[in-house]
């Protein structure tokens, strides 16, 4: 199957994701296809809702910035610490959009690997923003809506120019 990404204004984005019962071969080519666009869009982490598939799966990859690179399959967070902190974020689905977003400093995360390896770990830094950024995806939230509503008023003129990208 071929997928692309999606864009503020897919229904897919505003969906909470299904947990995946099952990893198979069709899980795997949807890990590869993630990893694929994401690099070709220059990003650092994408969810399966970003390409149009409501399930919960996502993709990472941090390395240049002395993190990891991973896939997770059914990730939640089981903690988070009360200290939090500001960081400008970004987001595929909503191109040229960058705002300062406050979010959990550090995380405790459960998920399932691509070989089936249930795993727990903590996460701080830049991993445990883009674990929560990714996370949010998969229930259905983007950045923006961590915005007040007057910031997220602001935005409108640009967010109608971006539903226009999924040739809606």
């Amino acid at each position: 199957m071929a997928y692309k990404l999606v864009y503020y204004g897919n229904e897919t984005l505003r969906k909470v994701a299904k947990d995946i019962l099952n990893i198979d071969q069709e899980t795997i080519d949807l890990i590869d296809s993630m990893f694929n666009i994401m690099y070709r869009a220059q990003g650092i982490g994408l969810a399966g809702p970003q390409v149009d598939v409501p399930k919960r799966v996502i993709t990472i990859d941090i390395e240049e910035k002395n993190g990891p690179c991973l896939a997770l399959v059914n990730p939640v967070i089981k903690e988070s610490s009360t200290r939090t902190e500001p960081y400008e974020e970004g987001c595929l689905s909503l191109p040229g959009i960058n705002r300062d977003i406050v979010r959990p400093s550090e995380i405790l995360v459960k998920a399932v690997t691509p070989d089936e390896k249930e795993i727990e770990f903590e996460a701080s830094g830049l991993l445990a923003r883009v674990l929560q950024h990714e996370i949010d995806h998969l229930n259905g939230k983007v950045f923006i809506d961590h915005l007040e509503d007057f910031e997220r008023s602001e935005l409108r003129p640009q967010l109608k120019k971006i539903k226009k990208l999924n040739g809606q």
